[in-house]
């Protein structure tokens, strides 16, 4: 399959396509529906087609191209601007006379300095629900503006149609719905795209909430929310989570799942009790901790509590059902390994569902590239532009710490090693979780390409090297892992007591 998702064909009154690459096919681009919803006249010659990266670019060409737009608007993100500029070289190729219009955070900064930006006729930066259609019609009326790049005009929230309607039920049935119920961020975190907003806007909340009630009645049971901040107000936090527990409520066997992204440190009662009405497998919380070092959060302008959200998270782990994403970033300027491992291992000791390991990236027009020069960050040139090196961490252990990162994907954050992650970490799980990770890599020279049986041969194997009898360590990894050729095979129910036995029995052992 290609990736190709088209909406609404009208083949006869079609003169503008609205498109872009999606990172996967589950993935929905939420901003082109935006833009389809806002062109207001012009709505009904507008199309979307969706396509999904890794796609052969000219048969994307073709497709695009058989519907014979005159404008073709392109949204650009990290993960895609490469094959969009394939895409982009291509058309213009083959054919010349199709205007294309760019937008999105990639190309919204350091314009000028971008093969994509320069093949494109027009580029809006920001914006674009206002600017987009005004430039359409501009061009269809034969009054194409000479002026290449146009800062999109921000509107009021209440000026903005909302988009919900135009996911189609396909969508619905196997896609993730992003919605947002606020634009922007209050915080300065200066690796993140939305410092630069410097404030939040919310969208009217019983008109959003109008919006969900449809989507609801059409079947969406899966509401994955893009506010960078959904606990900032917690009047219009608490109304919007008491729609979902509502709809858990009447409906308990027909459940609703939410997924919000909260700021670490505040978290009144009145939120926790709402949280707390959550049944399990029904709440997800992405919460960003990024570094607990003061003197970095400091540096990037990040204000956080450190106690706080400690606290805080620790709560949301031991009181309710909500499962939970935290959030690290190796590469901050000012940070160290030694640094990021006591935050790791704080992190760990929390024991949220999940820790992801991130990358620092180098988003276009983010304020963290002023400590360019002072930290020597050192950013690859392609994208998604990650960090090679800095003054504190060189490019050798840079690569250790993606392999880090990649590693702890395949074996915590995965959820197949669950019994076997504890003898892994132990009481060192930076420190014991590098030395895996180091290992692994040193074994297969991969990061990629691990079948998940070779995976958990070379845990055992790890294990038996470090601390753990070869049958003890084949018990532990066989709590969570049964190999191929002993699948099926009468007593296989059994592993479990077996094996648990010679773990308990290892414990004993480990702590006499």
């Amino acid at each position: 399959m290609i990736g190709a998702h088209t909406l609404q064909n009208n083949k006869n009154a079609m003169s503008i396509l609205l498109s872009t690459l999606n990172a996967r096919y589950a993935h929905t681009a939420l901003g082109l529906r935006y833009l389809k919803a806002n062109m207001g006249a012009l709505q009904s010659r507008t199309e979307l087609m969706e396509f999904v990266i890794g796609a052969d670019v000219t048969v994307l060409a073709e497709k695009i191209l058989s519907r014979k737009p005159r404008i073709l608007g392109l949204s650009v993100y990290i993960w895609n601007v490469e094959e969009t500029t394939k895409l982009v070289s291509l058309i213009k190729a083959v054919s010349p006379d199709t205007i294309i219009i760019l937008g999105g955070p990639e190309v919204s900064h350091e314009t000028e300095d971008q093969p994509v930006a320069r093949m494109a006729d027009y580029v809006i930066r920001g914006w674009g629900e206002m600017t987009l259609p005004t430039l359409c019609r501009q061009i269809l009326d034969g009054k194409a503006p000479s002026t290449k790049v146009h800062q999109g005009i921000q509107p009021a929230m209440t000026d903005i149609t909302l988009p919900y309607d135009l996911y189609t039920d396909e969508d619905i049935a196997h896609r993730t719905l992003y919605v947002e119920a606020s634009r922007g961020c209050p915080f300065r975190c200066e690796f993140c795209l939305s410092s630069l907003d410097k404030t939040a806007w919310a969208f009217d909340t019983d008109l959003f909430l109008d919006e969900m009630e449809k989507l609801y009645r059409r079947g969406a049971r899966n509401f994955k929310f893009v506010d960078r901040t959904f606990n900032l107000n917690i009047k219009r936090s608490l109304q919007i989570i008491r729609f979902f527990l509502k709809k858990l409520e009447d409906a308990p066997m027909d459940p609703v799942f939410a997924h919000f992204e909260l700021v670490p440190d505040h978290l009144p009662d009145a939120l926790k009790e709402a949280i707390l009405k959550f049944p399990e497998g029904s709440l997800q919380l992405e919460i960003g901790v990024q570094s607990f070092n003061t003197d970095v959060q400091n540096l990037i302008s990040r204000k956080q509590d450190n106690e706080k959200s400690e606290k805080n998270i620790r709560w949301l782990r031991e009181h309710t059902h909500a499962h939970m994403h935290a959030d690290l970033i190796v590469g901050l300027p000012g940070e160290n390994i030694d640094s990021f491992a006591k935050g790791f291992n704080r992190l760990v000791d929390i024991d949220p569902h999940e820790i992801q390991v991130g990358i620092l990236k180098r988003l276009r027009g983010t304020p963290v590239l002023r400590h360019i020069e002072a930290y020597r960050l050192v950013f690859d040139s392609s994208a998604p532009y990650t960090i090679l090196s800095t003054a504190d961490i060189g490019f050798q252990d840079m690569q250790r710490m993606k392999r880090f990162a990649r590693f702890w994907d395949l074996i915590a954050n995965s959820g197949r090693f669950i019994k076997t992650l504890p003898f892994i970490l132990k009481d060192q799980p930076f420190e014991r979780f590098m030395a895996l990770s180091d290992w692994i890599y040193r074994k297969t020279n991969a990061m990629h390409g691990i079948a998940l049986e070779r995976l958990a041969s070379l845990i055992t194997e790890w294990l038996s090297e470090n601390g753990e009898e070869l049958a003890t360590a084949r018990a532990i990894v066989g709590a969570d892992f049964i190999p191929r050729a002993e699948r099926g095979k009468k007593g296989e129910d059994n592993k479990h007591p077996a094996n648990m036995a010679l773990i308990r029995q290892n414990r004993r052992k480990n702590s006499e």
